[in-house]
């Protein structure tokens, strides 16, 4: 597919989102020669700015994040396409101003996307106001409507949401957008399956004892205290990012790499999915937050001294699950999704381990255990896949260890493109793959929702963990004792202690 020329219209274009990873991306498209001609940026803010203390601080926001390889015409050109709109979007007046500017010839493609970048709390009233002033209209040109997550606060009012906007728009013309799905390390577990034919045959309950889908953060909440204690971790990582990490490991090979068929098979992996009835929360959930700490040599605040959080606050800043997948290829393999912030390391990574092999050939020599395979795809900061396989020590003696068979993401010198430039052309391009379906966002919040309900009445206690820690302890019982999952839970320094 190639991509038209098309009109950008950002709300909430002065905000956070839009200085470190929108107008960033969309520079880097432009630098790549990918933005078609003709393309047009429209930047819907509350701020009184004119045009040329706009391009002031696009400008500024691009330097911040592409300093090194900034280039001066390029974004001249950049600039030629930028274009301011103040208003306020809970007025109307923004709006009849916004349908007036779009309507002038010859200055706006026809073709327009609109990405919302507010809070989920507007896009009602925003669907609304665009919907009165006909700019969902596509006589003319496609529109299509970028909604950033949450995509709700928990399954009813992700319905509600769900049933409001689609007053206004079809289905086919809304991208939710999960920047993870994005991350060419994401897209490669799809090659890495499916292009592999020696792997395949071993994807499945047979050959894998559990997989492990971890993304920890060595940040903390930073500025984002009042979003953050009304999501917590299991709204705001894992019943987004995490649950769609799974889908693409656990889902069947669809049959193809158009849209829809890759959106069925995940959807298929989300229903599948053992529900997780209110009694056995704690046997398959566990929450914790974090406390005052050290990380990187420096003393951190605890979760409750971050501004903007309530003293007794309960929110979670760490979640972990337990999940089965109850269909013929993963029957009985579990899956354990973690996510926490100011964590000891910040790295996000998907490990599949295989079962033990049996040791009758060794049972005359001196191995006495021998580790499991394990597959690990690395996904940030190291964008890699290992293989760790077991060989014989040189030597006299039958010793073995473990091996690993690495295949690094990329070239030393090739650069990896930024989420949000691959999602932002699709749009473009009209390209949904990478975006969910509202299905997919239902599922998923079928998933989590027991555990959220749970959580939320059980509120006179939560566990910590020090931050700069690998986290809660206490998170173990989710694995069963005997498993290669609860050793592989544990500190190296622990491992010399375990049964």
């Amino acid at each position: 597919m190639k991509a038209e020329p098309c009109t950008y219209v950002i709300f909430g274009a002065t905000g956070n989102l839009s200085r470190i990873k929108l107008m960033p991306a969309l520079y880097h498209l432009d630098a790549a020669n990918r933005l078609p001609e003709g393309t047009r940026i429209l930047a819907v803010g509350r701020r009184p700015w004119d045009q040329k203390k706009w391009l002031e601080e696009a400008r500024d926001m691009i330097l911040a994040k592409s300093k090194d390889d900034f280039d001066a015409a390029v974004f001249q050109r950049f600039s030629e396409r930028l274009h301011y709109h103040q208003g306020d979007i809970e007025q109307p007046q923004c709006y009849t101003q916004l349908a007036e500017l779009l309507n002038e010839k010859n200055n706006f493609p026809k073709n327009i996307a609109f990405y919302l970048s507010i809070s989920p709390s507007d896009f009602g009233i925003v669907m609304e106001m665009l919907s009165s002033q006909q700019l969902f209209d596509e006589e003319y040109g496609w529109r299509r409507v970028i909604i950033e997550k949450p995509f709700g606060y928990d399954l009813d009012s992700a319905q509600a949401l769900q049933k409001r906007i689609s007053h206004y728009l079809k289905e086919e013309q809304i991208y939710r957008i999960d920047h993870y799905l994005g991350k060419g390390t994401v897209q490669n577990v799809l090659v890495f399956r499916f292009a592999n034919v020696m792997l395949e045959p071993l994807w499945n309950r047979h050959y894998i004892d559990h997989i492990q889908i971890t993304h920890s953060e060595d940040i903390g909440i930073g500025t984002r205290g009042d979003y953050y204690n009304s999501a917590g971790a299991m709204r705001d990582m894992l019943q987004s990012h995490l649950l769609q990490l799974m889908t693409l490991v656990a889902m069947e090979p669809p049959a193809s790499m158009e849209a829809e068929s890759l959106r069925d098979e995940k959807v298929k992996v989300l229903k599948s999915i053992r529900p997780i009835p209110k009694e056995a929360v704690h046997a398959h959930a566990f929450r914790a937050q974090y406390s005052q700490g050290r990380i990187n040599g420096e003393n951190v605040k605890g979760y409750l001294q971050e501004d903007h959080i309530p003293a007794n606050s309960i929110t979670e800043t760490y979640a972990a699950l337990k999940l089965y997948v109850d269909n013929w290829r993963w029957r009985g393999v579990p899956f354990y999704l973690r996510t926490g912030k100011r964590m000891a390391k910040g790295q996000s990574a998907i490990s599949i381990c295989f079962r033990h092999p049996p040791l009758q050939f060794f049972r005359d020599t001196q191995i006495q255990c021998m580790n499991p395979n394990w597959v690990l795809l690395g996904i940030q900061p190291e964008e890699c896949i290992r293989i760790e396989m077991t060989v014989k020590e040189p030597g006299l003696a039958m010793r073995t260890r473990t091996s690993s068979l690495d295949a690094s993401f990329r070239q030393q010198d090739e650069k990896v493109t930024d989420a949000y430039e691959d999602l932002l052309l699709d749009v473009m391009e009209g390209d949904r793959s990478l975006f969910l379906r509202f299905d997919e966002v239902e599922h998923a919040w079928r998933i989590v929702d027991p555990i959220l309900q749970t959580w939320a009445i059980e509120r006179d206690h939560i566990a910590t963990y020090p931050a700069g820690s690998w986290g809660p302890t206490d998170c173990r019982r989710l694995f069963d004792k005997e498993s290669h999952a609860w050793r592989s839970s544990l500190t190296p320094e622990e491992c010399k202690y375990a049964e």
